[in-house]
C-alpha cells in the first residue's frame, strides 16, 4: 500500500507490515458435502410411493425419530431392493467424487451398507444422534414442504460450546466460527457428512394438509470396503 494511502487512512506502517506477515491455515476440518440430482421429480415420485408402501407393510423401527408423536421409520436394508437402484446410482457418483477429492485407496470403494427412509408428520422431528460403526452417512430429500425443518450438524469440538469468544455485535461472523450449521432441506439434494458428527432434525412446522405436509427422506450409511 503507497505511503500516501497509509496517511490518509491513518494506518500505521507497523501495524500494516505485521498484517502482512499474518498467516491463517485450517487443520482438522469438518467436512460436508451436497450433491442436487438433475431432474430429480420423477425419482422423488417412486421414492414416495416405495415410503408410504414400506409404511404399510407394518415394519418400523425407532430411533432418533418421534415415533410416538407419529414418525415413522423403516427397516434398515432397503439398499438390498432393487427398486432403489436409482437413488443408489446418483449415491454412488457423490461418494465417487468424494473418494476422488479426498485420495482414498483406488482399491477400495465407499459403500452404502445400510440404508432407511423417514416420514415426518407435522409435530415430529429427529434428536441429536450420531450414527456408529459408520464412516460417511447421507440424507436424500424426496419430499420437503416449507418449514418442514432443517437438518442440524452441532461443533464436534466440545470446547468450543464451552468456552465461547466474545464477538462484534450485529456483524456475521466468520463460518470458521460457527458452533452450528443448518442445512434447509431441498427435495432432490442430498448431503453427506461424517456418521460422528452430532445431528438433529427440526420439528416439522408444515401447515401443509394430509400427505403433503410430510417431511420424507431416505438416510443412508457409509463404509469403505475392499474392491
Amino acid at each position: 500500500m503507497p505511503l500516501d494511502m497509509l496517511e490518509r487512512k491513518k494506518v500505521p506502517v507497523a501495524e500494516v507490515a505485521s498484517a502482512s506477515r499474518l498467516e491463517r491455515k485450517a487443520y482438522f476440518p469438518t467436512l460436508i458435502y451436497q450433491f442436487d440430482v438433475e431432474d430429480s421429480h420423477h425419482l422423488n415420485k417412486s421414492l414416495i410411493d416405495l415410503t408410504y408402501a414400506e409404511r404399510e407393510s407394518g415394519v418400523a423401527v425407532n430411533k432418533s425419530n418421534t415415533a410416538e408423536l407419529g414418525s415413522w421409520h423403516s427397516a434398515t436394508n432397503l439398499h438390498k431392493k432393487a427398486a432403489y437402484e436409482p437413488l443408489l446410482k446418483e449415491v454412488n457418483t457423490a461418494l465417487s467424487g468424494i473418494s476422488e477429492e479426498l485420495g482414498y485407496a483406488k482399491d477400495h470403494i465407499l459403500k452404502v451398507t445400510s440404508m432407511w427412509s423417514i416420514i415426518n408428520p407435522p409435530g415430529n422431528g429427529n434428536r441429536a444422534h450420531v450414527h456408529p460403526n459408520s464412516l460417511w452417512s447421507g440424507v436424500y430429500y424426496m419430499q420437503a414442504p416449507e418449514n418442514a425443518g432443517q437438518i442440524e450438524f452441532i461443533d464436534p469440538r466440545t470446547i468450543m460450546i464451552m468456552h465461547q469468544p466474545k464477538f462484534e455485535t450485529k456483524k456475521k461472523r466468520p463460518r470458521d466460527t460457527w458452533t452450528k450449521v443448518n442445512y434447509k432441506p431441498v427435495p432432490g439434494r442430498m448431503v453427506i457428512f461424517p456418521a460422528w458428527l452430532y445431528h438433529s432434525v427440526d420439528t416439522n412446522m408444515s401447515k401443509e394438509k394430509g400427505r403433503a405436509g410430510d417431511r420424507m427422506i431416505i438416510s443412508f450409511n457409509i463404509n469403505q470396503v475392499k474392491r
